[in-house]
């Protein structure tokens, strides 16, 4: 199974959103799309060729798309706002919170060029408190998927979904590697590979740099649980308690500060159910700067090479 798990081609997690949000307006005339000056950078050109008259451009007004947004639900649209994650979430905090979340407004609110991947823009657009942020609102669904192919199917089940959302997604060319035969669910974990030595779970880019380790780790005879937990919130609960009691050991890996991501989602779970050794691979409570991807991934310890050491220190502590 995990052998099988190949690279079809290299496409960027932004244009899967382009494509999603096509074809979900295809099929749902509802599906409105807005954005803060950033239409082609979210790759909305196709979406506004093909419906001019669903399509908002509310300039460098985050706060105000927003609050549009919210108002278009009333009328039964299904908004999709679209900027960067940083706009997207720590700009307009107090608008989501009391125009979308506090009355469940059916908005889907759409970040790309997020974490340290963003690359050479630096610090300030890397945002890497964003999922942290958006799971503490009540009733927002989180979702970080991990791939082209995978963010195009995000895209089209949020439209189907109802109430808000936090699509999380990024700017550079990432191995695109899920098939048809990866159907994705709303909530619900993807297993990839199964094993029983140490579970690891990962979202977004990390989740290919988690295959590339878990192949490395099974040519030392380590066998590896290996789940894309695309959906933060809600947690797929019943999927980390099943692997971490079969284990005995986790990993965590994301492209997110180390506090209030994926990693404390899954410690959370296991530390009611099943308390065991945990490693977190995640940038540890620092802001990034300015590098290419690769270099900024490398720098900040999100690399499979970390992945894999991690993973052999959860094991150690397991038998310690």
């Amino acid at each position: 199974m995990l052998q099988d798990i190949q690279i079809i081609n290299e496409k960027d997690t932004r244009s899967g959103f382009g494509e999603g949000i096509l074809e979900a307006g295809r099929k749902n005339p509802n599906v409105v799309a807005l954005t803060a000056d950033l239409a082609g950078s979210l790759k909305l050109n196709a979406f506004i060729d093909e419906f001019p008259e669903r399509y908002i451009q509310c300039g460098i007004a985050e706060a105000n798309m927003i609050g549009v947004a919210a108002g278009l639900t009333i009328g039964g649209k299904i908004p999709f706002t679209t900027t960067f994650a940083n706009f997207s979430t720590s700009r307009v905090y107090d608008q989501i919170r009391q125009s979308v979340a506090y009355s469940g407004k059916n908005v889907k609110i759409c970040a790309s060029h997020a974490g340290l991947t963003l690359g050479e823009d630096g610090a300030t657009h890397q945002v890497l408190e964003d999922i942290g942020m958006m799971k503490m609102l009540p009733g927002m669904t989180v979702i970080v998927p991990c791939d082209f192919n995978q963010t195009k199917a995000a895209t089209m089940a949020i439209a189907e979904s109802d109430g808000p959302v936090y699509l999380r997604f990024g700017r550079p060319k990432w191995p695109n590697f899920t098939t048809d035969k990866n159907p994705f669910v709303i909530g619900k974990a993807q297993v990839l590979a199964e094993g029983t030595d140490v579970s690891i779970f990962a979202c977004g880019h990390m989740v290919w740099l988690a295959v590339e380790a878990a192949k490395a780790l099974a040519e030392k005879g380590i066998s590896v649980d290996l789940i894309n937990m695309h959906t933060i919130k809600p947690l797929d609960e019943e999927a980390v308690i099943r692997s971490v009691s079969k284990t005995g050991c986790i990993v965590t890996a994301e492209e997110h500060q180390i506090n209030g991501g994926l990693g404390d989602s899954i410690a959370n779970v296991a530390s009611r159910a099943c308390p065991v050794p945990h490693e977190y691979v995640a940038v540890m409570d620092t802001f990034g700067e300015s590098g290419t991807p690769t270099q900024l991934l490398d720098k900040y310890g999100l690399t499979t090479e970390n992945i894999i050491a991690a993973a052999e220190k959860a094991i150690a502590r397991k038998k310690a």
